[in-house]
């Protein structure tokens, strides 16, 4: 290596990044020009359509669709978020919907279609409790980030000026997601959204002790923001890829250290709860350390028409330690 790569890094805010952000933890040979951008879903949009950063914090549900129709990034075996995804889909109480299987031949909301938050639910539904999702209308009130994306027909459009939490709010939703991804956001896109209140019982109330089952005997732990790199940067540097995972590797090892000592922020207390579930590194990174996870959503994405083709290992990661 002669000199530095400058190199454009959008990743988020998490405590086991903040050292490669504020440079206390270098990547090998980079020069890195970390671009901040709030929320970080606006990276994964600009990343898609624009290709506008060299390294990108993106949902890996939406780098998995974009590769398939052909993006010019690939990703690495680096999972910045997780988090399990039986808790978060609500109903109306009045809506006579008591088990996951009375959600087909109804009307569900979430923001867009491919959000990773509602094809891990999807992933759920599916494989854990038989529900056939395509007998589901997901009603959309937002964009799809990959814009090649063919829509199954069963997805809808909210009406113009119509949010999904006035459609849940009315009856005309059974079901919703919360948060970002769904009935907790009123307002629309060129307006801005607004998070609010989503008061409605979980569909699964005993989330918790479903998670850990689900784990023990899958493996599966579902993952969020992966970090991609342009395939160009890889086709002239390709130490590039050691160079960031060590540093994001680092950054972690010495963040789990903190956790070990007691050092807790509040974004931590999240990931010593995973802890109880999945051990001890509740941010596992590398390919055979994330098979499971990484084949499981691969395959949901097919199945609920996400993806016009089935995908390998070989075209989705980059191995960073051979």
């Amino acid at each position: 290596m002669s000199g530095k790569v400058h190199l454009k890094i959008a990743i988020a805010e998490h405590p086991h990044t903040a050292a490669i952000r504020n440079g206390s933890i270098p990547i090998e040979g980079v020069d890195a020009e970390f671009i901040t951008v709030h929320p970080q879903i606006g990276a994964f949009r600009r990343m898609v359509r624009d290709l506008e950063f060299d390294v990108c914090e993106l949902a890996p549900t939406t780098y998995i669709i974009a590769r398939a129709y052909g993006a010019p990034f690939v990703a690495l075996p680096i999972f910045v978020v997780r988090r399990f995804h039986h808790a978060g889909l609500l109903v109306r109480p009045d809506a006579g919907i008591n088990t996951p299987k009375d959600l087909e031949g109804k009307k569900v909301g979430v923001r867009a279609y491919s959000v990773t938050t509602g094809a891990w639910t999807r992933q759920v539904l599916i494989d854990e409790f038989g529900v056939d999702v395509s007998k589901v209308t997901w009603v959309v009130d937002d964009e799809e980030h990959v814009t090649q994306l063919k829509l199954p027909p069963n997805v809808i459009h909210a009406p113009a000026g119509t949010s999904l939490a006035d459609m849940m709010a009315s009856g005309e939703l059974v079901a919703g997601f919360g948060a970002n991804a769904g009935i907790g956001r009123t307002g629309d896109p060129t307006g801005g959204w607004k998070e609010v209140e989503a008061n409605y019982p979980d569909l699964m109330p005993n989330a918790a002790e479903l998670e850990a089952d689900y784990y023990a005997r899958t493996g599966v732990y579902p993952m969020h923001g992966t970090i991609v790199v342009k395939d160009s940067v890889l086709a002239e540097h390709p130490w590039i890829a050691r160079s960031i995972y060590e540093a994001f590797d680092r950054a972690k090892q010495e963040w789990l250290s903190r956790l070990d000592a007691g050092d807790v922020g509040p974004k931590d207390k999240k990931y010593l709860a995973l802890r109880k579930i999945v051990g001890h590194d509740p941010l596992p990174y590398g390919i055979e350390e994330n098979r499971k996870t990484i084949e499981a959503l691969e395959a949901t994405a097919f199945k609920q028409g996400l993806t016009p083709r089935r995908m390998s290992m070989d075209e989705l990661f980059v191995d960073p330690r051979v």
